[in-house]
């Protein structure tokens, strides 16, 4: 058996923090807690509810996540309790009794067009993944059971997954009328059976997590730098509001060319070019005069 390691992750909501494991703790299953008489069957929960501050605890999949109230900052305690997670778990602590009933976690999707008319986005009322991934087939969706699953539906044609969508571009063949409440309700039903969205290894393998991307980061020019800082606070949000991304690529410092991939929904769109060009180029030309002449696109 390894040996369990445990991360301190934070979430959108400073009240929660998500510790994350080097392994599975559940088979497929959401158990959600709010008070230790509702954690009877789930021993590590109810170890947690000791803690005065612990206001619920969930346990899913490779994460715990627990909730706080407002008498400690998680910045003074969450280490303790990782440790004490660790331990737990490393002394062979059972996390939740065999015949604990699997809480279902309540699940919205909504459906939402974006300015690519082969691409919707499916929007749940929870996270379901930390960073973005996209698949453009299904060989390369094997780090991820969902989008493995909705490429068996024979007009998905890509699949980009990010914080708390999922972006789906279709083939021609199909309508969107058609087929849209059906991707819904399938989207919704997996994401309330508690299954397993992406692998545990999925950023890693892929060069994507926090540490790697910090690590690339660092070897990059400062005007490179500066690109991807703008990128990030003034175009991402816009395009992720689209169910979208654009990255970074590369900045040639001789020729004042950026390049940047569109992701998702802005892969292929029509109005994509137009952005790029009389939005994204002409930030970067005004914010780093003298540093960018053109800025080109690849699609994802």
């Amino acid at each position: 058996m390894n040996t369990f390691e445990v991360s301190v992750r934070e979430t959108t909501n400073n009240a929660i923090i998500k510790f994350e494991l080097n392994q599975f703790i559940t088979k497929h299953q959401s158990f959600e807690f709010n008070n230790i008489d509702e954690a009877k069957n789930a021993p590590l929960a109810q170890q947690l509810f000791y803690l005065p501050f612990v206001k619920k605890v969930y346990i899913s999949g490779n994460f715990i996540a627990v909730e706080r109230y407002n008498i400690v900052e998680w910045g003074d305690v969450q280490d303790e309790v990782a440790e004490q997670i660790e331990a737990y778990l490393n002394d062979g602590g059972i996390i939740v009794e065999e015949d604990a009933t699997q809480k279902k976690v309540p699940v919205t999707v909504y459906a939402e067009s974006t300015p690519n008319p082969s691409v919707m986005k499916f929007v749940a009322n929870k996270k379901i993944v930390n960073t973005l991934f996209e698949f453009t087939s299904i060989d390369e969706a094997k780090l991820s059971p969902l989008a493995t699953e909705l490429f068996h539906f024979p007009f998905v044609k890509s699949i980009f997954l990010d914080e708390n969508y999922v972006s789906i571009t279709k083939y021609d063949v199909a309508e969107w009328q058609d087929i849209t409440i059906q991707l819904r309700e399938f989207i919704k039903n997996y994401i309330e059976n508690g299954k397993e969205i992406v692998k545990p290894n999925a950023a890693e393998t892929l060069q994507k997590s926090t540490e790697q991307l910090d690590s690339q980061f660092d070897t990059l020019d400062d005007t490179s730098k500066e690109i991807i800082n703008i990128l990030e606070e003034y175009v991402k949000p816009a395009v992720a509001s689209d169910g979208g991304n654009i990255q970074f690529i590369s900045y040639d410092e001789s020729t004042k060319n950026v390049s940047v991939m569109l992701q998702g929904a802005c892969s292929g769109c029509p109005s994509s070019t137009y952005t790029l060009k009389s939005g994204i180029e002409n930030m970067l030309k005004q914010m780093l005069p003298g540093k960018v002449e053109m800025v080109e696109a690849i699609n994802g």
